[in-house]
């Protein structure tokens, strides 16, 4: 079918089980929806007025829930899939180039002939889809040319993964447009990684890409990094009656570069301190019973981080029975947990260089005194700057937002849903 007549499947029945699918059945959801996907099609006939039978795409956003920090030493973390999504309308064609037009980075054009890295495009959604095709390709996958148009309202900077949404993205395109898609998600996730770290220059895991990829709750244990343990959480939080919620409370990622490397690097000093590489390789007990020797040696802080991480680590596993059992309680409890060791231990709120700066902090107390002992929050992703998640009662919501955007700003607010569906073409 041509772009008409996906517009016209799109407002018929099987677009609003297809919406339905990705974005459930909040008010409003599925209209503002097909109007967006709509919008991308009008895009996409008016910048490829020869392309024929084109195909929708939808890829997650995620949002970290548990195992703060604690990847980098091969800890488990859990994540899950978010209703914030970046989507597209592709087509085969591009006489062997993928050109895409994505919506606030103008156009991009690649031959499928050229895919070695450029470092002309370092730290650009260019390097993203030039890794992705030269990846799927070195492993034997088909890739040829193809046009595409993209938009996203993942938002950028605020710990949901934009950037590897988007390369799970064109990773989903050239699968299902060349290889009929036959790649499963795991590898999918792979690709994407790969683009990441060697294209665009960002030494990410492997967390992001698999929960856009595969979608809802996902909980993954990096104790063999090469091989890591991916598994699907069965759970129907959204009967729960708790909404999350990510609150960006501003400040820049900018400069703390430093600060994240400082987290990683004090948790490794002390696992080879007790002759270990990461702390995987080590225990609580060990750091307990070496605590004088250690304060001496690395100072109280590193030690304190080291205990942040086995405190997180075990905790996955508890917020994951919580989910599959459905004990929300205990589930909200351990998030409250996992925000306090984030503050009192990993101290990755705000840059200790810049005390005056408490965004997080901020948000964290007055996300305390708006729901008193009926919800959760902690701090999100890397910290330092920028977000924290909340769940919130349904009762309370409306006052919640209210309550936060007072404080940071009328955008700064962004109820979730949870997403069952990973990185998709849209069946019509």
């Amino acid at each position: 079918m041509d772009a008409g007549e996906l517009r016209q499947a799109l407002e018929g029945h099987g677009g609003t089980a297809a919406l339905e699918s990705l974005y459930g059945r909040r008010a409003g959801a599925v209209e503002r929806q097909r109007v967006r996907y709509c919008t991308l099609l009008d895009r996409f006939a008016s910048a490829f007025p020869r392309a024929a039978e084109p195909r929708l795409f939808s890829t997650p956003g995620r949002t970290e829930i548990c195992g703060n920090h604690t990847d980098h030493n091969l800890g488990r973390v859990l994540a899950a899939a978010i209703d914030l999504d970046a989507i597209a309308v592709a087509t085969p064609g591009g006489d062997g180039r993928i050109v895409i037009e994505s919506e606030g980075y103008g156009r991009q054009e690649i031959s499928v002939d050229d895919l070695a890295p450029r470092e002309s495009e370092r730290s650009t959604t260019a390097a993203l889809t030039r890794g992705v095709a030269a990846r799927m390709r070195s492993l034997g996958h088909s890739v040829g040319g193809c046009v595409a148009c993209v938009t996203s309202d993942v938002l950028k900077g605020s710990g949901l993964s934009s950037s590897a949404s988007y390369e799970v993205l064109i990773a989903t395109i050239l699968n299902h447009l060349f290889n009929r898609g036959g790649i499963d998600g795991q590898e999918i996730a792979l690709i994407g990684q790969f683009a990441e770290n060697e294209y665009f220059g960002k030494p990410s895991g492997l967390m992001d890409q698999t929960t856009c990829a595969l979608g809802g709750f996902i909980t993954i244990d990096f104790k063999d990094p090469s091989r890591p343990e991916v598994r699907g959480v069965r759970s129907e939080f959204s009967g729960s009656g708790y909404v999350p919620v990510v609150v960006d409370t501003g400040g820049s990622h900018a400069d703390l570069t430093d600060e994240y490397a400082a987290v990683k690097e004090e948790m490794k000093a002390v696992a080879r301190r007790l002759g270990g590489s990461v702390l995987r390789d080590t225990s609580r007990e060990r750091v307990l019973s070496e605590l004088p020797r250690l304060r001496a040696e690395l100072g109280d802080r590193a030690i304190l981080r080291a205990l942040h991480f086995f405190a997180d680590n075990d905790r996955v596993d508890r917020q994951v029975q919580a989910l599959e059992t459905g004990s929300y309680g205990r589930f909200l409890d351990l998030v409250r947990e996992s925000g306090r060791s984030s503050w009192m231990l990993l101290q990755n709120c705000y840059p200790a260089r810049a005390p005056r700066e408490q965004g997080v902090p901020l948000a964290l107390a007055l996300s305390e005194s708006l729901l008193g002992d009926d919800g959760a929050w902690r701090v999100h992703g890397g910290g330092f700057a920028g977000t924290i998640l909340a769940f919130v009662p349904d009762a309370k919501l409306d006052a919640y937002l209210s309550g936060m955007r007072a404080v940071f700003g009328p955008g700064s607010c962004h109820a979730l849903s949870i997403r069952s569906a990973g990185a998709v073409m849209l069946d019509l």
